[in-house]
């Protein structure tokens, strides 16, 4: 199979950080037996999409791709100059947005198959599980970069305080919907780190330097972070969004919650007193991980191949009842 991966969230020198995510499932897809999967990738603004697409046609107009996968909605619509059936996964902004929303859905109609990386963001598609099949495809985290590592070799390589309790942000705290403020309410005294410049080889060590991660988000599309610290042994808290609620379901030591600071402060406090907290997350970090879910890409993939060629009608519906399990809370089922 002949993949073409089209977006415009993707890591340059510029900006390393920039969609590592979707760095990581390219890998991984590229990795597995069968498939070549050549990569698109170009800067995000306005003026990017039109030249994407005049660059996309002069490039691949005599290529044959078996499936075309952009990755953030509004890149689907200069992936379409590339003649194939057609995968869009949305991330969230993408969706959420008045303006980039609208604009996302309007390229349903031209797409084979919508994916998006939760169930929970896959309710703000219209006819989501009765008119239109969403598969929920999310990227995954890297299990090979993020793994547990003693915390006073991580803080020693980042010129942290070895005894001191310490608390990981783990987003940029300009980016007003993470909370930053809810997180450093909760903080209080401790000292509070952030990943707002931080080059994405170090974040482990970050991860993993921290008492416990906090992540008090009003909205996650997915909420890749904390499964970064589930796959660390790390404890954390976060808000029922995206996958929080499924991924922390019955992990002792984690919580989560709608944000009350002092309920959050209490369930913190244990955390805070040890001298090296830990939790047992990377077996259920396991089933997120960057390989499985580029297992679950690869299959929507063939499915969408095979309906395009007339032989593979009703593969896709087993994504549908995937999205079910995943709102049930079901993660067995939601991975299968």
């Amino acid at each position: 199979m002949r993949a073409l991966v089209v977006t415009n969230m993707y890591p340059s020198p510029e900006r390393p950080a920039l969609g590592r995510f979707v760095a990581d499932q390219v890998e991984a897809l590229r990795r597995r037996e069968g498939l070549e999967v050549e990569l698109f990738a170009f800067p995000p603004g306005v003026r990017s999409y039109p030249r994407a697409a005049l660059e996309l046609r002069r490039r691949y107009r005599r290529e044959r791709f078996d499936v075309v996968h952009a990755h953030f909605g509004l890149t689907a619509w200069p992936a379409l100059a590339v003649r194939a059936p057609h995968v869009v996964t949305f991330h969230g902004t993408d969706l959420a947005h008045p303006r980039s929303g609208r604009l996302s859905r309007a390229a349903l109609p031209f797409t084979t198959l919508a994916a998006t990386v939760s169930a929970s963001l896959a309710e703000l598609i219209p006819g989501a599980g009765t008119r239109r099949r969403i598969a929920v495809l999310p990227c995954g985290v890297d299990l090979g970069r993020f793994s547990r590592i003693p915390r006073a070799e991580a803080r020693a390589r980042l010129g942290l305080d070895p005894d001191a309790p310490l608390l990981l942000f783990p987003a940029d705290p300009a980016r007003a919907g993470k909370r930053f403020d809810r997180a450093r309410e909760v903080a209080g005294d401790v000292e509070l780190l952030t990943l707002g410049a931080v080059a994405p080889e170090v974040v482990p060590d970050f991860v993993n330097a921290a008492n416990a991660v906090l992540i008090p988000s009003d909205h996650e599309g997915f909420g890749l972070a904390v499964l970064e610290a589930l796959a660390c042994d790390v404890p954390v808290l976060a808000t029922p969004t995206g996958i929080h609620a499924l991924a922390l379901a019955g992990i002792e030591g984690a919580y989560c919650a709608p944000f009350d600071a002092g309920v959050w402060r209490a369930a913190l406090a244990p955390h805070l007193a040890a001298d090296d907290p830990r939790i047992d997350g990377r077996a259920r970090s396991a089933l997120f991980s960057a390989e499985r879910m580029a297992e679950r890409v690869a299959v929507a993939w063939e499915a969408v191949a095979a309906e395009s060629r007339g032989s593979g009608s009703g593969r896709l519906r087993r994504y549908t009842r995937r999205a079910d399990a995943a709102r049930a809370g079901d993660v067995a089922s939601a991975n299968r």
